[in-house]
């Protein structure tokens, strides 16, 4: 059953924007920064040192391939003049060659995921990206790249999945379990970087079975019961999103979800309390087992003080559950009659 609820209002503002990298510069020769910080503030003669840096990504040399991948990544960091230009000159094809190479370096490796996440930045370069087979080499970045390079893997299939070709090819190429490795063990960046990026890869049904196989509902439960962190909000809505097909459900009870969504409808911050309304709603709808385990958890008292605060919105959505939660507790019309 899918998700009846909409929370296109509320959700974007609880995610990180996965925009252009933001690592620290890479060290250079002060010959090269002195080069760098000229192209950077000069229209003149960036076109000219773009065709070079296309020219040095073809080299045989792993050194000028990291120097020219290097600076790309910076020249198309914060200009997005810049970003067009460099597409335009043809370099998004010899990096997503290289990241597809057998042997690959990890340094080198982070250099060009950097690159093509901030080429993706603009639009016109996201088809270039994706048909120059960048999908299936960022996915193993992704696993096993160095700490730098997963986190902007994350952020560079985020700006790839605008389409839902694109996000059933990043869950066909195993980009799924990764991002949920990435969540669950990753730094305070990857885990919002890894949420942003689930949360809307997981609007196709095929990646929320691929997110609940790969254990999702422990990391998203334990973010969950942290309500002093502050990806409990993150973690919720990438909860709301999964919790449409049955078996996100039954790993979310599996997982001790319950007690954690009564206890932030009861202490949460009012978006979390609306929430875990909602997920409350979705697991309850068609399972009494569900409802008493609800119940057995006092999920009604704090729910009956959320239906006389907050927006008219929350109130509807308390106001069906609780209703639900008090119908007789048998699914079965005879039983009910009787």
């Amino acid at each position: 059953m899918e998700a009846t609820f909409n929370f296109n209002d509320n959700s974007s503002s609880a995610f990180s924007d996965c925009n252009s990298d933001e690592s620290g510069e890479f060290i250079t020769t002060s010959t090269q920064n002195r080069r760098l910080l000229i192209s950077c503030v000069s229209d003149n003669n960036s076109d000219e040192l773009i065709r070079r840096l296309v020219l040095d990504l073809q080299s045989c040399s792993i050194d000028q391939q990291k120097q020219a991948t290097m600076e790309i990544r910076l020249l198309a960091k914060n200009k997005s003049d810049n970003r067009l230009r460099i597409g335009k000159a043809g370099a998004i094809k010899p990096l997503v060659s290289l990241l597809s190479s057998p042997v690959m370096d990890l340094q080198l490796q982070e250099y060009v995921v950097t690159a093509i996440l901030n080429l993706s930045l603009c639009d016109e370069n996201k088809d270039v990206i994706v048909s120059s087979g960048a999908i299936k080499p960022m996915v193993r970045a992704l696993k096993t790249g160095t700490p730098t390079a997963k986190e902007n893997a994350a952020c560079a299939l985020l700006r790839l999945s605008q389409t839902e070709e694109n996000k059933a090819a990043i869950g066909r190429y195993g980009g799924i379990p990764p991002l949920v490795n990435l969540l669950e063990n990753g730094g305070i960046r990857g885990m919002k970087d890894a949420s942003t990026a689930l949360y809307t890869l997981c609007s196709v049904k095929e990646n929320k079975i691929r997110a609940v196989k790969a254990g999702i509902m422990k990391p998203l439960v334990e973010l969950m019961a942290d309500l002093d962190s502050n990806m409990v909000d993150k973690a919720a809505y990438v909860m709301s999103v999964l919790v449409t097909v049955m078996e996100a459900r039954t790993a979310l009870v599996e997982e001790g979800g319950i007690p954690v969504l009564v206890e932030i409808v009861e202490i949460g911050t009012q978006r979390q309390k609306e929430i875990a309304v909602v997920i409350l709603l979705q697991i309850c709808e068609e399972n009494v087992s569900y409802r008493i385990m609800v119940c057995r958890e006092g999920a009604i008292p704090p729910l009956v003080c959320l239906s006389q605060s907050g927006t008219d919105r929350a109130k509807r959505k308390v106001e069906t559950l609780i209703e639900l939660l008090r119908q007789p507790r048998s699914s079965n019309p005879i039983a009910r009659a009787s």
